[in-house]
Order: C-alpha cells, then sequence, then structure tokens
C-alpha cells in the first residue's frame, strides 16, 4: 500500500518543482529531502534499486528516488546514468560535441522512478522513455541538458514545461506511478 505522504530524495529544485507538478494529481503529499547517497556503477534499474534501499534506510520510512539517464545510440547507450558527470565536465554549450564524429545523433532519455515502502522492502520500479535527438543548446541552460534535447523540432527547454510534462520521459514514468498511486492509495 502507498503511503499518505512520500520523502521525494532530491536536493534539485528544477527536479522538485516538475515531479510536484505531475503529482499534483494524486492524493499522496509529496516532502522533499536532499540526501547525498553513494550511487552503485550499473545498469539503470540497479542504480535506482539501490538508491531506494539505501534511502529507506536513511529516512526510516517510504521514500521515491530517481534516477535520469541520457543514451546515446551511437555509444550504445552510454553516457546513461553517468551523463551528469559528461555534463558537469563539458558544460551544456558543448554536450553536443560527444556526437561529433558521428551520424546519428539520435538519443533516448530515461527516466526511473524507484518507491521504498522502507528498510527492508524491495523497491518498486516506474521507467519512462523519450526518443530524440542531440543538438546543439538552444533555450534556457539552467536545467541539466534540456537545451541539448530536441523531441519533434524543439528541445525540452524550448518547450512549455506543460508540453515537456507531458511527453518527457519523467513526465511518462510519474503516469506509471501516478497509476499506480492511484490503486495503491
Amino acid at each position: 500500500m502507498a503511503p499518505k505522504e512520500l520523502n521525494f530524495i532530491t536536493g534539485n529544485k528544477n527536479k522538485l518543482a516538475e515531479v510536484q507538478v505531475i503529482l499534483s494529481s494524486t492524493p499522496v503529499k509529496l516532502q522533499s529531502q536532499s540526501i547525498d547517497l553513494p550511487e552503485l556503477q550499473g545498469t539503470i534499474e540497479e542504480i535506482s534499486n539501490d538508491k531506494a534501499r539505501r534511502a529507506a534506510e536513511v529516512v526510516q520510512g517510504p521514500v521515491l528516488v530517481e534516477d535520469t539517464c541520457l543514451c546515446f545510440n551511437a555509444f550504445d547507450e552510454l553516457p546513461g546514468p553517468y551523463v551528469k558527470w559528461f555534463l558537469k565536465a563539458l558544460g551544456v554549450q558543448q554536450f553536443h560535441r560527444l556526437l561529433a564524429g558521428f551520424d546519428d545523433k539520435s538519443a533516448q532519455a530515461v527516466c526511473t522512478f524507484a518507491y521504498c515502502e522502507g528498510p527492508g522492502h524491495e523497491p518498486i520500479i516506474f521507467q519512462g522513455r523519450t526518443d530524440g535527438k542531440i543538438v546543439a543548446a538552444r533555450g534556457p541552460t539552467d536545467f541539466g541538458w534540456d537545451a541539448c534535447f530536441e523531441y519533434e523540432g524543439q528541445t525540452y527547454a524550448e518547450m512549455a514545461k506543460e508540453q515537456k510534462n507531458k511527453i518527457s520521459h519523467r513526465g511518462r514514468a510519474l503516469a506509471k506511478l501516478t497509476e499506480w498511486l492511484k490503486h495503491e492509495v
């Protein structure tokens, strides 16, 4: 059974705002906590499961964690869960240059939420994916790689937030979580 209050583990205010808007139609009250957790190296799902288990231990209660990936098809899905380190090293203005030597600029944005009821419980995964391509930065550059990920002619950064929330990897993952919450609460 899902909780009426949920600890969303994030220190990212932009991510928190997006999640709050998308989950506003659910009966769950979202609280936010910033906890510095070590990140396992592995697949998207392994990282999300481990992060949820660790956070549930720290909080001693129900948690929701999120992991966002950007998978370049030319790189066999890398940088994947390590995208934040690539972005931090290169900056959003240079990020697209990773694919300069490749004809294939296609990518997949992947968002994985993991809910864990508490210590000792197995996390439940909710994942959303959006196909797009990597382009030179367009639009505001204040939210990760949004300015470099293009979906149907617009980068995430160029889209109105409401439009982005409907088609984004995060919106798709949260739609699955929302359905689950409606049946569990």
